[in-house]
């Protein structure tokens, strides 16, 4: 990538300056120039080439007997899986061109606390674009200090400013889906951040503040490919969800052992009603959306813990898959 506002300009060495210093101005100069390079690059997004379908299509029956094997060898999180107390949804994206999905309870719609401040954050992104929203500055500053922060005042402003029947229409719009009764409900926003106020709660089970794994997945990956109204909308997204401000559930783990990942990130807690969602984008195979919800007092602990049998499944099932294209191609 070529940046025209770094100019490499060379000359050769003359009478007043030696060759040592020539070389030593030659390597600054090229020094320079991939700096500048390397920090534009850096700033790209991890926007897939991937055809928008529905995340049903690309569910792997490999990944999904791997994460549920790896998640019901712990007693506990097995108890909360079964009791539809645990839900989770992941997405491998090590392989544009083999999207896998699998999920455990994937459709199973429960209190999120603040993770839904997405659909606040969408619905604000479809309102601009439309010109029903202006993007000033205070609006902007809300949008990030929601997501990154997770501060209430700021979404509950975003509320007021959009109303719960235009964030209602942008979840439920054909074009997103991401409130289907069809398929569990899904992201949901029927509460302002706030203790007063009226309430809009969702059709199916009459919660606030609401999501389900394959929703949140599906909203992720609707991002990533640049779907979430536009291309330059859902990259506005991504960079108000990068560099999370608060660090803790799989953020937490995440910055220890990929501290080089770059993490995109929303969570919620409310009482025993712990929730995160992550789009990770590293290297050695590190490329994966992981959304889990689960009511326990330990929440954050177990989603903080999550990371490595999900990591460990995502290794498995990359691991049979190759051996099964191996065999594949040796029978030819």
């Amino acid at each position: 990538m070529y940046n025209k506002n770094v100019k490499v300009e060379l000359t050769r060495p003359n009478q007043r300056m030696t060759m040592k210093r020539y070389f030593a101005l030659l390597l600054i100069t090229i020094f320079t120039y991939t700096t500048s390079v390397t920090a534009q690059q850096s700033k790209q997004k991890p926007l897939l080439n991937c055809v928008d379908v529905p995340l049903q299509n690309f569910a792997s029956a490999t990944l999904q007997k791997q994460l549920y094997t790896q998640i019901a060898s712990n007693a506990h999180l097995k108890s909360l899986m079964d009791n539809k107390k645990l839900s989770v949804g992941l997405v491998s994206l090590d392989d544009p061109s083999n999207i896998q999905y699998a999920d455990v309870n994937g459709e199973n719609m429960m209190y999120a606390a603040s993770l839904p401040k997405i659909a606040i954050l969408l619905a604000a992104m479809d309102a601009i674009d439309k010109g029903e929203l202006k993007e000033t500055k205070d609006v902007k500053e809300d949008m990030w200090a929601m997501i990154s922060k997770s501060n209430n005042h700021a979404a509950t402003r975003m509320i007021d400013r959009l109303g719960y029947d235009k964030i209602a229409s942008v979840l439920q719009d054909k074009k997103y889906k991401l409130y289907d009764k069809s398929h569990g409900g899904g992201l949901w926003v029927g509460k302002r951040y706030a203790a007063g106020g009226a309430r809009n709660p969702d059709p199916m089970k009459g919660l606030s503040h609401a999501a389900t794994a394959e929703q949140v997945c599906r909203f992720y990956f609707k991002m990533v490919t640049g779907q979430l109204v536009n291309v330059k909308r859902s990259n506005q997204m991504l960079s108000i969800m990068e560099n999370p401000s608060l660090h803790h559930k799989f953020v937490n783990t995440l910055e220890r052992i990929a501290p080089d990942a770059r993490l995109f990130r929303k969570s919620g807690s409310w009482s025993n009603y712990h929730s995160d969602s992550i789009l990770v984008w590293g290297k050695d195979g590190r490329k994966y959306i992981l959304v889990a919800l689960v009511e326990d007092p330990n929440g954050e602990q177990i989603i903080r813990n999550l990371v490595f049998p999900v990591e460990k499944a995502l290794e498995n099932s990359r691991t049979l898959i190759a051996s099964i294209d191996h065999a594949g191609n040796s029978s030819d």
